[in-house]
């Protein structure tokens, strides 16, 4: 994620979730030519996806206590204020608070809602660095 913050309301990061990393590594590496590299992320495993000097994205290993019958995806994230807000605001207009909100070390808080009509996206509050 860039240095900095996005405007409020922007689509800001994008990452594929997926059971199967080294596979997805491979075909994104094959087909793009992303330069995947390890992000160092303690933890978990969390590849970041270069184009050139440029993050385009992130690579994740599916949460273990994630339903297993939840395929792969693609999760954008949308950048807000105030996480917290927005996720009690998001609930009150119907929407479903899938996770968070939640702290991710060094690079913000996030939550992740399915909206009234079912699409699911993620709200996250950058730091600023």
């Amino acid at each position: 994620m860039a240095n900095d913050r996005p405007a409020h309301g922007t689509f800001c990061w994008n990452e594929l979730v997926t059971h199967d990393v080294e596979k997805a590594e491979k075909f994104y590496g094959d087909l793009i030519g992303w330069k995947i590299t390890d992000s160092g992320m303690p933890g978990m495993v969390y590849k970041m996806l270069n184009a050139g000097e440029i993050q385009a994205g992130g690579l994740m290993a599916m949460p273990p206590e994630v339903p297993k019958d939840v395929p792969s995806h693609w999760m954008s994230y949308i950048t807000v204020e105030d996480v917290d807000a927005s996720a009690k605001k998001a609930r009150e207009l119907g929407a479903e608070l899938i996770h968070g909100p939640q702290d991710i070390p060094t690079v913000g808080r996030f939550c992740i809602i399915k909206d009234p009509v079912g699409a699911v996206v993620s709200l996250i509050t950058l730091k600023m660095k």
